[in-house]
């Protein structure tokens, strides 16, 4: 059984770190995809993080589960909906679907782990701040997005992609929940098998979908590893810190940032347009966070005590 979660500073740290990596994860795909295909490109990042991240689990005594050695299944779903699935479901879906509607679609992670939260994790129960916080963030979102969140590509296969697109969502949120109920575990163990099982299902799937591996130019190979190495393995092993510890609800704040940041950026970096609009939206999901976390907020700074969520 899972007491209450608690949640400190370095949880908020973590999940802001998050929402920016990932949020500029978009950018370094956008260019990727230049010069390699979509299943291989995530075959690329999975299987470079994989490498990485069992060195580093081997360097540290390549331990697995600290106590019950029965969770092994679920270990394993885990990895498959963490990465391998919901990647190929995004690379394969966004060829067809608007990226607003694939924006949207991220952002109501946060929603189906709420209600998967409530159902199997104790103390992630639903309430009415927190639905209320959380929908407000994804009024936010849509605002953000604009138009294009329910433009249609016209594209004959559009209502296979929107599908795919939100069967990506359910898998991360699926695997936030799995996560957060595995018996006591080695965070970098844990890490690194996700990774593992996900490369079991990604490599092969790219091989009879796109044939074999193409050997891109240095500057995508570069942009293939910088993929593995940070949003990847780096930002894999903060969310599985940040869901072991503050659970999985808190941890879905992050894909209300991600496409805040993945629009700032693109306006720093890639000189896009300010629109006005960009205030309002990011004013709903600071909101929407706050008010669904406002007890922690409460606890954390108004009382001066060790927080609890």
């Amino acid at each position: 059984m899972h007491t209450q979660p608690e949640i400190t500073p370095a949880n908020w740290g973590m999940v802001g770190t998050l929402g920016l990596v990932w949020g500029a994860t978009f950018l370094f795909i956008e260019l990727a995809l230049t010069g390699i295909t979509p299943f291989w490109l995530a075959a690329g990042r999975i299987g470079f993080a994989c490498l990485l991240t069992c060195a580093v689990w081997q360097v540290r005594g390549g331990r697995v589960f600290l106590t019950d050695q029965t969770a092994w299944g679920a270990l394993m779903l885990s990895g498959l909906f963490n990465s391998a699935i919901p990647f190929m479901l995004l690379s394969w879906g966004q060829q067809t679907v608007t990226s607003g509607f694939a924006g949207v679609s991220m952002a109501s992670v946060a929603l189906i782990v709420l209600v998967l939260a409530h159902l199997f994790v104790p103390g992630e129960r639903i309430t009415l701040r927190r639905m209320i916080g959380l929908m407000i963030g994804f009024v936010g979102v849509t605002i953000l997005l604009g138009g294009q969140v329910f433009a249609s590509s016209g594209d004959p296969m559009e209502p296979f992609g929107r599908m795919a697109c939100v069967g990506a969502a359910a898998c991360y949120a699926s695997s936030s929940v799995l996560v957060r109920n595995l018996p006591p575990i080695d965070p970098f163990g844990l890490a690194a098998l996700t990774l593992v099982f996900g490369s079991a299902l990604v490599l092969p799937t790219a091989f009879v979908a796109e044939g074999p591996p193409p050997l891109p130019a240095p500057d995508i190979l570069f942009l293939i590893a910088i993929l593995g190495l940070i949003p990847t393995a780096g930002a894999n092993l903060l969310r599985i810190l940040v869901i072991r510890s503050a659970g999985p609800v808190f941890l879905s704040l992050v894909n209300y940032q991600v496409p805040m940041w993945s629009v700032i950026l693109g306006i720093v970096i890639l000189n896009e347009p300010f629109k006005p609009v960009l205030l309002l939206a990011m004013s709903l999901i600071l909101c929407g966070m706050f008010v669904s976390q406002w007890g922690a907020l409460m606890r954390l700074f108004g009382r001066g005590v060790t927080p609890s969520s």
